[in-house]
């Protein structure tokens, strides 16, 4: 059994998901048909391929979630999307998925914080349910957002901490907006007990990734493709056990690496890196994870003990209580005897 086929029957974990990313082409269709939104296309297939083009750039990939977020404007939606996401996630053979969103991006219609991070869980609990996949409510703020407004959401992050969220993020254009002027927002999730991850080395160098370990104390880093830049910075990732969200496909379409066998995730696993594959997006990446652990594989030609190395990487690197960790991850080291 050969592709991604052969890596479904494999126990992953999920960790670097964008909700407003990962919407199925259908019900992007029908949503956008209830609200009376135009899209580029009405035919699933089409609108999957218009979504998941090469962008010139991360600037441009991040424009096509105007058409996502515009329905993401109701619990109903916001609800929907994400129980089809744990589904999703459950036939791809994921047990544990961490789904980040910013949940500023659907108050254009009333709601408030709390509320759109209720209709979230709601969406989430209904598929743990239903599918067995335990899961997890990361609260994105965005890079070109004033502090006091990632402020707001840190705090919101925090009183929702009793109801899923685990994790705080900062995303959005990298290039132009730093890390340091979200600082505060970031010590209010780390007093709230909350994991933190930021998007950084995607679309600017490693100034960006000083900022997220030195200024946001960020437990994770979302891409880190640009660490090799700065071995100093390298080693000192390594030393403090850092994890990287690696995102193969998301960053050959934003034009950060030019095909998978180049990425530089191949010298982070040699050099003894914390790293873990995720998807980034499945709608805007066109992707699925054991997808990426194929591409992974070919690409990088992984030995059996690494493959099982990045697969337990993503269940130890999870914003869970230590003992839900640990279960998690002897699960999957069980499940994994006798197929990797």
């Amino acid at each position: 059994m050969a592709g991604p086929e052969r890596f479904r029957l494999l126990p992953k974990a999920e960790l670097h998901v964008h909700l407003d990313g990962s919407l199925r082409p259908a019900t992007l269709i029908d949503l956008a048909d209830a609200a009376g939104l135009p899209l580029p296309t009405r035919e699933p297939g089409a609108l999957a391929r218009h979504m998941a083009a090469a962008a010139r750039d991360l600037e441009d990939y991040l424009s096509r979630f105007a058409l996502t977020v515009a329905v993401l404007q109701t619990p109903q939606a916001l609800e929907r999307v994400a129980y089809e996401m744990v589904e999703d996630a459950a036939a791809d053979g994921v047990r544990y998925l961490e789904v980040r969103y910013c949940p500023a991006l659907s108050r254009e219609a009333g709601l408030t914080l709390d509320e759109v991070v209720a209709a979230e869980r709601r969406g989430l609990a209904a598929g743990e349910r239903a599918f067995g996949v335990r899961t997890a409510i990361i609260n994105c703020t965005l890079r070109h957002f004033a502090p006091d407004l990632s402020e707001e959401i840190a705090e919101a992050s925090v009183r929702q901490g009793p109801h899923g969220v685990v994790g705080f993020d900062l995303a959005g254009g990298e290039a132009d907006y730093p890390a340091a002027p979200h600082r505060a927002a970031f010590a209010i999730a780390s007093r709230g007990g909350l994991g933190l991850t930021v998007h950084a080395g995607e679309a600017a160098g490693p100034a960006s990734l000083r900022e997220a370990i030195f200024e946001c104390q960020a437990d994770r880093i979302g891409h880190g493709t640009r660490l090799h830049e700065d071995p100093e910075l390298t080693e000192l990732v390594r030393e403090r056990g850092i994890p990287i969200e690696i995102n193969l496909t998301s960053n050959v379409q934003t034009g950060v690496v030019r095909e998978p066998a180049v990425h530089p995730v191949r010298r982070y696993l040699d050099a003894g890196l914390r790293v873990t594959l995720c998807t980034d997006n499945w709608l805007m990446s066109g992707v699925t994870l054991s997808g990426e652990y194929a591409v992974a594989a070919a690409a990088l030609d992984l030995t059996p003990a690494e493959l099982r190395q990045l697969i337990l990487e993503g269940f130890r690197a999870g914003f869970l209580p230590p003992a839900d960790r640990d279960r998690l991850v002897a699960e999957a080291a069980e499940a994994l005897r006798g197929l990797v």
